[in-house]
């Protein structure tokens, strides 16, 4: 790989980046999660759609930031729903942020590791893939179910250390997700930024406490 570097990453490296809401669009996710899965649950147990969004919805806070929070398999166990054919029924919804794919081939010749740093169910990452074909950029994955713990937990950054060695203090990782961040903080990890727009259908977010982007394409020089 050529040894030329951009700015952003002179003092990297390795670059971790994170895959729904940093490079593909969160729009698809909150479609699935939000509108699609209440719709189809609510058909299937016979009740108002209302009542089926305000179970779901409870469910899902509970659940928020766990492995299960991620984990196809829990939900499609626990709705007795087939998840991972209605991710790929809709799987049209899939899509690069805008510019990320061009961020993607900008860093690949920086020099810099790559990693894919991952909550992302395997089955979620297969299916987004196959649309996509975002792994073809990195030089590693790392999933939070391969690990055995979610992003938002120390453990999981403790596991990626040792399978990959990375120095914190010659690391960049870029997420949407701010408990994920301090997570990552947490472990060391010197150079975060956040997304501040990981769904295009949403507005811009205020974020306080990190340097943010509204996509990882506004990172790349002008």
């Amino acid at each position: 790989m050529p040894s030329r570097r951009g700015k952003l990453l002179e003092n990297c490296d390795t670059l971790m980046l994170d895959m729904d809401g940093t490079l593909l669009d969160l729009a698809f996710d909150n479609y699935f999660w939000l509108q699609l899965v209440p719709v189809e649950y609510a058909r299937r147990q016979r009740m108002p759609e209302h009542q089926a969004r305000e179970q779901l919805y409870a469910r899902m806070r509970a659940l928020q930031g766990t492995l299960d929070w991620y984990c196809l398999d829990y939900w499609t166990e626990i709705l007795d729903m087939d998840i991972a054919g209605m991710h790929r029924d809709a799987n049209d919804r899939i899509g690069y942020l805008p510019g990320a794919e061009s961020f993607l081939e900008h860093v690949t010749v920086s020099g810099v590791r790559m990693l894919l740093v991952t909550n992302s169910h395997r089955t979620t990452l297969d299916i987004k893939n196959e649309v996509t074909n975002v792994t073809r950029f990195f030089d590693e994955i790392y999933t939070s179910h391969d690990v055995g713990h979610a992003k938002e937990d120390q453990p999981f950054w403790e596991s990626v250390s040792a399978l990959e060695n990375f120095d914190p203090d010659r690391t960049m990782f870029i997420d949407d997700n701010l408990d994920v961040l301090r997570s990552a903080k947490t472990f060391g990890v010197k150079y975060l930024i956040a997304v501040a727009q990981p769904d295009t259908t949403a507005p811009v977010r205020d974020v306080v406490g990190y340097p943010a982007v509204d996509r990882v394409a506004n990172l790349m020089p002008g």
